[in-house]
C-alpha cells in the first residue's frame, strides 16, 4: 500500500482509488480477501467510518462482496470491470486536460503524437 493523504482528494476516496488500483494492476485477485477496515485504518491512521465508507463505495459497484464475519473479497470480473470503466473516463480524465495544455502552447496534434512517441520510446522500460 502507498501513502494516502494527498489534501487533493478526500481519504475515503484515496481508499477507494488504491483499492482500485491494486485490482487493475493484479495484486489483488478475484476472490481474494482486500485488508480489513481496521488494517486500513492502522496502516493509514485514518478513522474507522473512512475506511469503511472506500470499501461500501466498491461494495456498491459490485466490485467488491462481503461475507459476513469473514472479510471483504474482490468480485468476479472486477478488473475488467474497473478497466472499462477506467477506459471510458480515459479521455475526460487525461486528454482533455492535455489537449487544453496543448492549445495555450500552441503545440498541434502532430506534434503531442511526436511528443508521446518519444516519450514512450525514453520511459518504456520505466512503465
Amino acid at each position: 500500500m502507498k501513502d494516502l493523504l494527498n489534501e487533493e482528494s478526500p481519504l475515503f476516496r484515496q481508499i477507494k482509488e488504491e483499492i482500485e488500483d491494486q485490482i487493475v494492476d493484479g495484486r489483488l485477485k478475484e476472490d481474494s480477501r482486500i485488508p480489513s477496515t481496521t488494517e486500513l485504518v492502522q496502516f493509514y491512521r485514518i478513522n474507522h467510518v473512512t475506511a469503511a465508507r472506500g470499501i461500501n463505495l466498491l461494495v456498491e459497484q459490485g466490485v467488491l462482496y462481503k461475507k459476513r464475519g469473514i472479510g471483504v473479497f474482490v468480485a468476479s470480473g472486477a478488473q475488467e470491470k474497473l478497466r472499462e470503466a477506467r477506459r471510458r473516463d480515459f479521455p475526460r480524465r487525461y486528454l482533455e486536460p492535455l489537449l487544453r495544455e496543448a492549445a495555450r502552447l500552441n503545440i498541434s496534434d502532430q506534434q503531442i503524437l511526436a511528443l508521446l512517441k518519444n516519450f514512450r520510446e525514453d520511459t518504456d522500460d520505466d512503465l
